[in-house]
């Protein structure tokens, strides 16, 4: 008989990020980045994606995906792992994916983050971005970003998310986490009311329209430190990004702020590794300093770049250089280099020079 939490163990057994349920085919697990039927189930009918749905989804969601057909929560699987769930219906049948959320945190190492960044992490105020595509690991970055200042610094933490992914302990640093949907409506009210809860550090889940992108920046400029996250690739995209939720006409002012506001940019993607197991992350680092702050200031963030690259003595880096480095360190295929690459010519014309393709 099929069983959710079976499944699940599977999943946490086989190191799976996510397990996917969906009519007309076996349960599937994302492994390495690639996609594996679990062995030895059947397809799947109607009424066993609905069966799996039901047996795990909270009542209030459960009301939820059957009025407007999506509904997103966070579930503990014992002590093993928690899941964030999205269940959902298509051609009017039930189906559900699950993203395993490891129960341990990890450092900066197991990341490949520099040290560097643990300075950024010490600034009294200001916003720091964390953004890529949709499965990049941006949760995975923040938490360990958010458990080191946890262990490091005596803050009051207060995280906005939906749902919660990680769970933090108190450890020197007092943390709050907020779900929205379950303590709090939604993320503008968050943010709304976050500053009258005496925070040093806030953690928005996602800066997902204008009114929490504008509340974020705020409370940047007001003392303290805000962690966002964003669905883009690279430093100028993600401040052009920004800028266009705005009407025209503020545009100059955001601008300004933003300048001021922004301490840094962390871009991500997650690539899968050169031996077939496991993934390996490649970043773009953005540290504001004055030549940023000007290009930024004066609307010409196509500079950007060129400014990251000219400043890698201060811990700045490029993302097709970082592809470049995991390439010669054989920890990536010069295929997935090419395929991950901002500027594919010029990684290209890169990887023939070097000898690889």
């Amino acid at each position: 008989m099929l069983n959710i939490y079976k499944l699940m163990d599977q999943a946490v057994e086989t190191g799976a990020s996510d397990l996917h349920l969906s009519v007309g085919r076996a349960p599937v697990l994302r492994m390495h980045g690639g996609l594996h039927d679990v062995e030895g189930i059947p397809p799947l009918t109607a009424e066993d994606t609905e069966a799996l749905v039901r047996e795990i989804t909270p009542e209030h969601n459960l009301e939820e995906l059957l009025k407007v057909g999506t509904t997103d929560f966070a579930y503990a699987h014992e002590d093993k792992a928690r899941f964030r769930c999205s269940a959902l219906r298509q051609k009017g049948r039930m189906g559900m994916v699950m993203r395993q959320i490891p129960n341990n945190l990890l450092s900066f190492e197991q990341i490949g983050l520099p040290d560097l960044v643990k300075s950024l992490l010490t600034m009294p105020r200001g916003l720091i971005l964390i953004t890529g595509p949709t499965g990049s690991g941006k949760t995975t970055t923040l938490a360990t970003m958010i458990d080191w200042i946890n262990q490091n610094r005596e803050t009051h933490i207060v995280t906005i998310e939906d749902p919660i992914e990680y769970y933090h302990e108190h450890k020197r640093s007092q943390v709050t986490q907020r779900e929205v949907g379950e303590d709090v409506p939604t993320f503008e009210e968050a943010m709304r009311r976050v500053l009258r809860q005496d925070p040093d550090v806030i953690l928005l889940g996602e800066m997902r329209d204008l009114a929490t992108t504008s509340a974020a920046i705020s409370a940047a400029e007001t003392g303290h430190l805000v962690f966002g996250t964003l669905h883009t690739t690279g430093s100028a995209r993600t401040v052009d990004r920004i800028i266009d939720q705005y009407p025209t006409t503020q545009q100059a002012q955001i601008r300004s702020q933003l300048a001021v506001s922004i301490v840094a940019v962390i871009s991500q993607v997650l690539l899968p590794h050169a031996s077939g197991k496991g993934r390996v992350a490649a970043f773009e680092i953005m540290i504001m300093n004055s030549a940023i702050e000007n290009h930024i200031r004066k609307g010409e963030t196509f500079k950007i770049p060129s400014a990251i690259q000219t400043n890698r003595r201060q811990g700045m880096m490029m993302l097709d250089d970082h592809l470049k480095e995991l390439v010669a360190e054989g920890r990536i295929k010069p295929k997935t280099a090419l395929l991950a690459a901002q500027d594919r010519k010029t990684m290209e014309e890169h990887l023939l020079g070097a000898g690889g393709r």
